[in-house]
């Protein structure tokens, strides 16, 4: 089944065909380490890390780059507000960054690259564009023409002209062209800079990502993704740069992940609605964190309320409840049930609509939509008297894989499970300890079924229990 991408360059869906045949190379614009990230810094890292997963299950080894920004003008803010080298705020930004992402259950990176380590490669590759005609040292700047690059603007859909008559030179810029963009800026006194043949400086935003990306990936990519916003200026610069540079394509594939609204409203710090990752962390499991992020198409806005976070737990609860009720039924089963094959094909069919739609652009909320019908299919199973382990492990399979490329694991995975009897044993040792005033006892019964997610109510007409949230 072929893998179709929508394209923001243009703006069609295409079909998926890499460079070098079982191989994937895939650039995907990390973070600027100024501060922890929000919710819309999480979405892109799930997004993508999805994109990888289902291209890894499809069978393909993926080089997955993913940079840090650790120059740049609010970094140097933030460390003199501190008073702390820039090297100690983004050390430990990134890390609390891979410390949040980690928890959202995104893998770790083939590459993660940052600025500091790569200047060596772009200051070569700034050299590389004046050489060929496309930038001008100003005064210890360095500057990209956009005129001279046939075809900028093709990626935000913009002609030259529609750009131009948007743009200013600010007060300070030494730049011949309003369109002009830096690629290096002279070091200001006090801050941080490197050595090159301009005099002393630091890289300019865009041209970090092309050196990058030809450093670890070659002068040619087949997937270059990222947000929305970064599409103008900084992709379209990228594409200029690198293929003016390099003299070929520069990515295949361009995708960009939607927005993220609050409560309707577009999130920012003046509306008082802006959201750190690690703070909705600490109050909400991980995996419900991602699966509402999934639940919407991954180029489309998503709007985050507690009240949405609330249902995507409950959809995700009925999807765990499945498993936790196939792997019961297991132990049970005795092998005698007739119309084996018939569900089995069931199954298989309903993996073969997972696959479909994620081949078509990613698409999780079709996908996840799946996996509710595979639900339903298992409960409707489950109601026969006798059944098969061949057709509950082909439902556990279907589970453990859909949930594995979705990024939020399996209820089948994550712990070993107490069979209900089990539960209701421990339950009446407990009743007999605290008959017995054996509190201690009682205390460590309840610990441990805690530990196993099962949660007890204690109400008049006696003791209630459930599983838990995974």
């Amino acid at each position: 089944m072929s893998i179709t991408i929508y394209s923001t360059l243009t703006h069609e869906k295409e079909v998926f065909q890499p460079i070098e045949a079982g191989k994937v190379k895939m650039y995907v614009c990390g973070p600027t380490v100024y501060n922890y990230i929000h919710i819309g810094n999480a979405r892109p890292a799930v997004v993508f890390d999805t994109v990888r997963r289902f291209l890894e299950y499809k069978g393909y080894t993926v080089d997955y780059v993913l940079n840090f920004t650790d120059v740049d003008d609010k970094i140097i803010k933030t460390a003199n507000e501190l008073g702390e080298a820039v090297s100690e705020v983004t050390d430990r930004f990134i890390e609390a960054y891979l410390e949040d992402v980690k928890a959202l259950g995104v893998k770790q990176a083939t590459f993660n690259p940052r600025v500091t380590e790569t200047m060596d490669d772009i200051i070569a590759f700034v050299e590389g564009l004046i050489n060929k005609g496309f930038a001008y040292e100003a005064d210890g700047d360095v500057y990209f023409k956009p005129r001279a690059f046939d075809g900028y603007g093709k990626l935000s859909h913009q002609s030259i002209d529609e750009l131009r008559s948007g743009a200013r030179i600010q007060i300070g810029e030494k730049k011949e062209d309003p369109l002009d963009f830096a690629l290096w800026k002279e070091a200001k006194d006090g801050e941080i800079s490197w050595d090159s043949p301009w005099g002393k400086g630091r890289p300019g935003w865009h041209i970090e990502c092309s050196a990058m990306a030809k450093k670890y990936l070659g002068p040619t990519i087949d997937i270059h993704a990222g947000g929305q916003d970064l599409t103008f200026p900084h992709h379209e610069n990228e594409i200029a740069q690198s293929e003016a540079h390099n003299g070929e394509r520069f990515a295949n594939y361009w995708m960009h992940n939607g927005y993220i609204n609050v409560n309707d409203e577009k999130m920012s710090k003046s509306l008082g609605n802006f959201i750190l990752t690690r703070d909705l962390l600490a109050e909400h499991d991980p995996r419900v964190i991602r699966f509402f992020m999934l639940s919407v198409h991954y180029r489309n806005p998503i709007n985050f309320s507690e009240a949405l976070l609330e249902g995507a737990k409950n959809s995700l609860d009925r999807l765990d409840t499945a498993v936790f009720n196939l792997q019961h039924r297991r132990e049970a089963s005795m092998d005698l049930a007739g119309d084996v094959d018939a569900w089995v094909e069931k199954v298989a069919t309903l993996k073969q609509r997972f696959d479909a739609a994620m081949s078509d652009d990613f698409n999780t909320a079709n996908a996840i939509s799946v996996l509710f019908d595979a639900a339903k299919e298992a409960n409707v199973y489950l109601q026969s008297k006798q059944t098969c382990t061949a057709v509950i492990d082909s439902f556990l399979d279907l589970f453990a894989t859909s949930m594995d490329v979705l990024g939020v694991g399996s209820a089948q995975s994550n712990t070993e499970h107490l069979l209900d009897a089990d539960v209701e044993a421990l339950i009446a040792e407990r009743n007999e300890a605290r008959k017995n005033r054996n509190f201690d006892r009682a205390d460590a019964i309840r610990d441990q079924l805690k530990e196993q997610n099962i949660i007890l109510e204690d109400t008049p007409q006696g003791v209630r229990w459930k599983r838990g949230q995974q």
